[in-house]
Parts: C-alpha cells; sequence; structure tokens
C-alpha cells in the first residue's frame, strides 16, 4: 500500500480489496459448483448399455439355474459322504468284533460255534455291501457335482466373454465422453481467461477495479484450479501446452512492456524538466521518492544528501527552495513544509 496515500484512502482501498476477494469468491463458489455439474450433461454408460443383452440374459438365467443345481448335487455328494463314512464305521466295527470272535474260536476249538462262525461272516459281508453301495452313491454324487461345476464354469467363461466384450466398448465410449465433458469445462473457462487478460490489460486501473481484479482471480482459479482435476487421463499435455502458450504470451506481453517503457523512458528524459513534471503525478512521484529513487527515471538516488537536488541519473529537479521563506523542500511538493507556501508562490 503506498505511503503516499491520505490514511482514508488507504483504507478504503483495503476495504475495496476486501470486495475484490469477497467477489472472486462468490463467483468460485458459483464456478465450482457448474464445472463439478457439468458431466450430468452426458448420459451415465454402464456394462448394459453394450452387451447383447438377449444373450446375457439367457446365459445369466442359465447360471443361475446351475448353481442352484450345483448347491443341490453339493447338498447331495455331503449327505452320500455322511453315509459312507457311517458305513465305514460300522463294517470296521463288525470286523474288530468279529476277529476278536474269532481269535476265541480258534483258543476253544468249539464245534458247536461253526454256525454262529457262518452267520457272523454273513453279517460281515451284508455290512461290506451296504459300504461299497454308501462309496457308489458318494462316487455318483461326485460325478454330478463336477458336471454341474462345469457346466457352470463354461457359462460364466461364455457371459465373461460377452462382458469384456461390452467392457472395451464401455471403455472406449467413457474415454470419448470424458473428452467432450472435459471440452464442455475448457469451452467454459478458456473464455473467463480471455477475458480476464483483456480485463487486466484494459480495465485494472479503471474506477471499478474490485470488481476487475475478482473476476480475474475468479478466472485463474476456474482454469488453473477447477479445471486441472477434470483433466482426462491423457489430458496432461492440454495443461502443459496451455502453460506453455500463456507463459509465451505473459513473457512476450512483459517483454513489449518492457522496451515499451524504457523507450518511453528515453523519450520522457529527453523532454525539458517542466514538461517532465506534468507527465508526472502528485501521487506517483510521492510514491516514488517514498521508496528513495526517482520519479522520473526511477533510478537509485541517496534522498538524504543535502547536496543533491538534481537526479545523478536524468537530471531532473528533485529540490528546490521555497519562493517564500527560501526553505530546502522537495520540487514535488505542493506546498511549503516550512512556511505553508503554496509551490511557485513568491519565485
Amino acid at each position: 500500500m503506498s505511503k503516499a496515500l491520505r490514511l482514508s484512502e488507504k483504507w478504503f482501498r483495503f476495504g475495496l480489496w476486501i470486495v475484490a476477494f469477497v467477489f472472486a469468491s462468490f463467483l468460485i463458489g458459483l464456478g465450482g459448483t457448474i464445472v463439478a455439474n457439468l458431466p450430468k450433461v452426458e448420459h451415465r454408460y454402464t456394462l448394459d448399455d453394450f452387451i447383447d443383452k438377449p444373450a446375457a440374459e439367457s446365459l445369466r438365467a442359465e447360471l443361475r439355474s446351475l448353481q442352484e443345481k450345483r448347491q443341490v448335487a453339493q447338498d447331495a455328494n455331503d449327505q452320500a459322504q455322511l453315509k459312507l463314512n457311517a458305513a465305514r464305521a460300522n463294517s470296521g466295527s463288525a470286523r474288530d468284533t468279529f476277529n476278536n470272535w474269532l481269535a476265541t474260536r480258534h483258543a476253544t476249538q468249539r464245534p458247536e460255534q461253526d454256525r454262529e462262525l457262518i452267520e457272523r461272516t454273513q453279517a460281515l459281508d451284508e455290512l461290506k455291501i451296504l459300504e461299497r453301495k454308501a462309496l457308489s452313491d458318494v462316487e455318483r454324487q461326485q460325478q454330478n457335482l463336477l458336471d454341474a461345476r462345469q457346466a457352470e464354469a463354461k457359462v460364466q467363461r461364455d457371459l465373461h466373454e460377452l462382458e469384456d466384450a461390452a467392457s472395451q466398448k464401455l471403455d472406449v465410449e467413457l474415454r470419448d465422453q470424458e473428452l467432450r465433458v472435459f471440452g464442455y469445462r475448457l469451452l467454459l473457462t478458456l473464455p473467463l481467461l480471455v477475458a480476464a487478460g483483456w480485463l487486466f490489460a484494459r480495465k485494472r486501473h479503471s474506477t471499478w477495479w474490485p470488481f476487475v481484479w475478482g473476476f480475474i482471480y475468479f478466472a485463474l482459479f476456474a482454469f488453473f484450479v477447477e479445471l486441472v482435476p477434470y483433466l482426462p487421463s491423457y489430458g496432461g499435455y492440454v495443461r502443459y501446452v496451455v502453460g506453455i502458450v500463456l507463459t509465451v504470451l505473459v513473457g512476450r506481453y512483459a517483454i513489449v512492456a518492457l522496451n515499451r517503457y524504457l523507450e518511453k523512458q528515453k523519450q520522457a528524459e529527453a523532454l525539458p524538466d517542466i514538461e517532465r513534471r506534468k507527465e508526472l503525478s502528485y501521487d506517483t512521484a510521492l510514491a516514488r521518492l517514498a521508496k528513495k529513487v526517482c520519479p522520473g527515471c526511477e533510478r537509485s538516488v541517496d534522498l538524504t544528501n543535502t547536496a543533491i537536488d538534481y537526479c545523478p541519473h536524468c537530471g531532473i529537479c528533485l529540490f528546490d527552495h521555497c519562493g517564500q521563506c527560501k526553505e530546502r523542500k522537495s520540487a514535488f511538493a505542493r506546498f511549503c513544509h516550512a512556511c505553508g507556501a503554496a509551490a511557485g508562490q513568491g519565485s
């Protein structure tokens, strides 16, 4: 904030900067909402939009049926396995009992037990038959379960092939849609950036400068902050290309402005002292003096040295003497600081 401004003017300017930032914040909020909602203008594509629906529905229905059959086969296999385990347990227990009895029979050598030997042998054979039957049931159920699993796997493969083909089409469409939405955002934010550049070049010092700067901040934020997260995965090139273009444009503007300024300064330094003073505004001259630079050429000058009355670089008068009281004063002051006489009075 310039030291040459009046105190009230400083506070007014501070308040106007607050207005500029508040204005920019509301614009940023509105712009962010619009940019975030732009994808809603496009249809939300899903896999079902690109898959062969009749074939897919048929395969899905068949898959559900096969899954139910597999579950039934699994349950039946579990039951058969339990029955086989029980038959094996019964057969094993009977065999152990028979072996113990047979050992006793050999030890006693009693012929009257031959009939019981035959009966026990027949009972053991019947248990083995039941065990083999249970094993056959288990093998049959395992075959049914394997058939169900293989049929289910085949249908799943067919369904996955359909989904893979649809997924490829979906990816292509999503990339195209992403690029279109990015184009919408770019069409919205790029003109804002262009308008901000024009306002900066033409209107930044106008009466309505708080709104101008607020819009400039909003446009910069919208393009470089709001737009960047929505760049397509391959759209990083856009950001860098735009950055390069903007850098070249800004750099060219700065170089041209610098050369124009230097040329203007050379022309101004060639003018007579009185004409050069007329070119300088009061506030500009005081602001440059406050920075200890020459108001005419903006080069550094030792203003504390009372022996220096003229700029050693461009020759403009920096200090003169009051025509009323002869006190040394700033040549750009409107009134004498010692007697209050108007500049040029009594000279």
